[in-house]
Formats: structure tokens, C-alpha cells, sequence
């Protein structure tokens, strides 16, 4: 999987499943740029890599401000050139403000909405035109398993997910004439920080509800969106793949 000549962008790439893919493609030779609120922990993992870090383009900004993104766009292009890869990573159900729907606030789901959802199409919008006229782009969108297994507590998360699934296969049908694949990652339980908040026992469920029998890394769901970004998958685009131990199965 030849990347050495790819530029890759990878939305929310400042830590977890972002920075490890980040992370992947900067070991396989690309010049990746990222947009995140906090690049603090991609930059520590760089320190040790001066090789990588002069690869890579780091700029603190809030994906779902339409002026940041296309400001960060403006400098990518400018400083990298054109985008051959786009990871829509960002996004993130309600967390501590989550709840059942029943007692749920309207303003809570557009917030998650707006940053699982419609950060992906703002960013693919940005993008798709210049991949059609070059006649190649791969686009991997974040949905999440509990977009299938429709969790009790999240129902806009799930929401927004089923939706980034929608929205990837209608873009894929859009663009598969023009040489630009479009696919979505669906992570189940991955172990990043947001994990290390849970209760152990959730995590035990968790584990239990998982016929793999344990939980995934980021880096784990980094080689699932490295295939899919690559020459070899040409032939793939349209799908959603589950990356959750068997959890949910398609």
C-alpha cells in the first residue's frame, strides 16, 4: 500500500482513534494534516519523529465551524496541495449530557448532529469536487455500531451515525463513476479516554456483549481506514464496515 505520494486529512485527529490514524499514515509515508481541538497528545506521540512531524500539519480548530474548516482547507491546499484521503473522524455522542430520549434536550441532539453528521459532509463537500476532476479520492466516514445496535441512551448518536451511513452511500454512488471510493468505519468498543471514564463494571458488559472477548484499539480501527484509503480497495466503496469484535453483524 503505496502512500508516499498521498496527502491525507484526518478531521479530529488530535487523539484516539484520529491520532492513531494519523498516526498510520505518516508511518506509511503520506503528508497528513489535522484539525482538532486539542492537537496536544498527536504532538507528543511526533516528538520522538522528526521525520513525521515535518509531514505533518497540525491546527487547533473546531470542526464544526464552517469558517475554521474552511480556513484549515485553504491551508492545506496552499501548504500540501491537492487531498487525496479524507478521514471524517469527528464526532461524538452527548457523553455526560446524555440521556434516555423520553427526557432529552433538543439543543443536546443538534449539538450531536452537528458535530457527527453534518462535519462529514461540510468537509466532503470542501473536498469531492477537486477528487472527481482528478479522477481519484478515497473518503472514509466515522459511524459507530451503535448506529445498528440502537443503544438505549443514545438515540441521537445513533441518529447521526445511521445518517453518516446514508449519507456515504449515496456520495459513494455520486463519485464511484469518477474514480473516488466512499466507505464508512463503524468502531464498536475501542479503547481510547472517553473508556477510561467508565464504571468497570460497564466495561465488564461491555467485554461480555463482545464474542471477540475484548476491546479493540485505535489502532485496530487505523488499519481498517488505511485499507480502505488504499490502491488495493478500488473496488470497494459504498460499504459500511463493523470493526466491534462480532457485536453487530451485518
Amino acid at each position: 500500500m503505496g502512500f508516499e505520494q498521498r496527502i491525507a486529512v484526518v478531521t479530529g485527529g488530535g487523539q484516539g482513534i484520529g491520532a492513531a490514524t494519523a498516526l498510520d499514515f505518516l508511518e506509511q509515508g503520506a503528508r497528513v494534516a489535522v484539525l482538532d481541538l486539542d492537537c496536544t497528545p498527536l504532538f507528543q506521540q511526533l516528538a520522538g519523529n522528526p521525520d513525521a512531524a515535518a509531514r505533518c500539519l497540525c491546527i487547533a480548530g473546531d470542526c464544526t465551524d464552517a469558517t475554521v474548516v474552511a480556513s484549515f482547507f485553504d491551508c492545506v491546499e496552499k501548504d500540501m496541495g491537492a487531498v487525496d484521503i479524507l478521514f471524517n473522524n469527528v464526532g461524538q455522542s452527548a457523553r455526560e449530557r446524555g440521556s434516555l430520549f423520553t427526557e432529552s434536550d433538543e439543543a443536546v441532539w443538534r449539538f450531536v448532529i452537528e458535530v457527527s453528521l453534518l462535519t462529514a459532509m461540510r468537509a466532503s463537500r470542501r473536498i469531492a469536487p477537486g477528487m472527481k476532476a482528478r479522477g481519484f479520492g478515497r473518503i472514509v466516514n466515522m459511524s459507530t455500531d451503535a448506529a445498528f445496535a440502537g443503544d438505549v441512551g443514545l438515540a441521537d448518536y445513533a441518529a447521526a451515525k445511521m445518517g453518516v451511513v446514508g449519507f456515504t452511500r449515496s456520495l459513494a454512488r455520486e463519485l464511484a463513476p469518477h474514480g473516488v471510493t466512499v466507505n464508512a468505519v463503524c468502531p464498536g468498543a475501542i479503547r481510547t479516554r472517553a473508556h477510561d471514564r467508565l464504571h468497570p463494571e460497564v466495561l465488564r458488559k461491555i467485554v461480555a456483549d463482545t464474542p471477540a472477548g475484548f476491546i479493540g484499539t485505535p489502532e485496530d480501527v487505523a488499519a481498517t481506514v488505511r485499507f480502505l484509503a488504499s490502491d488495493e480497495a478500488r473496488f470497494i466503496t459504498g460499504q459500511t464496515l463493523l470493526i466491534d469484535g462480532g457485536r453487530w453483524m451485518l
